[in-house]
């Protein structure tokens, strides 16, 4: 169930079982071919699919601002910086606590890093009872290429301008990184993006989100074995 589409009534009839799916993301350059809230729509869709897998799970309204100040010369991008992400997501963690059994932040921005680990210890601090998931797709593409391509490809093909679709820098991230993190994102790559999205499909994104799913309802189950399912 999406939050936002529910009444209080809804809620207060999970009687505090439920555990709430907060998604964020970015907005951000993403290439010439997609949208600057590829981020966003990734952590959404991600999030459903747990909601659909697990049952149990509510879907809050997505966070669409993330640190990603990486990506700041380029036109569009709006971001807050860490500090700022660490405590809104502290802000929604204290006012769930009197309607859901536990948190479970859904991050499909690699940018958030840094955020979510001053929001991990806060929360450690206060007691919460929270789990933090962020997406990673092992041999993909750093940024705007074939992996995100492929995903926002399944969720909203329409979203993609795959006529525009073309490779950036392809260098290997660790070889980039030191520059990336010095310079940030437009001096190495001058379209945005970070690997090749060519040849990217609905179908390997499918694939890709399948497996994304799969990892987050197995870390949900093992954070919290029987919140949220079925007696």
């Amino acid at each position: 169930m999406q939050l936002g589409g529910a009444t209080w009534l809804d809620v207060a009839a999970t009687q505090g079982s439920a555990l709430l799916a907060v998604p964020i993301g970015s907005l951000e350059q993403h290439g010439p071919h997609l949208p600057l809230d590829t981020d966003t729509r990734i952590a959404m869709e991600v999030a459903a699919r747990l909601s659909a897998a697990r049952g149990g799970v509510m879907v809050a309204p997505a966070v669409a601002y993330g640190a990603s100040g990486e990506h700041a010369a380029f036109p569009g991008t709006l971001l807050i910086n860490h500090a700022v992400l660490a405590d809104l997501l502290m802000e929604l963690v204290r006012s769930a606590r009197s309607s859901f059994a536990g948190v479970v932040v859904v991050s499909a921005h690699g940018g958030n890093g840094e955020g979510l680990t001053l929001f991990r210890e806060r929360c450690q601090a206060d007691g919460d009872d929270v789990l933090i998931w962020s997406a990673t797709t092992p041999g993909g593409d750093a940024h705007a290429g074939r992996s995100e391509t492929s995903m926002v490809l399944a969720i909203d093909p329409g979203a993609v301008r795959t006529d525009l679709a073309e490779a950036g820098c392809t260098d290997p991230i660790e070889f980039i990184l030191p520059r990336l993190r010095a310079e940030g994102v437009r001096p190495v790559s001058s379209n945005g993006v970070l690997g090749d999205p060519r040849g990217a499909s609905a179908a390997e994104g499918e694939l890709l989100l399948a497996a994304l799913t799969m990892d987050l309802v197995e870390a949900v189950d093992a954070h919290w074995p029987m919140v949220g399912r079925p007696a």
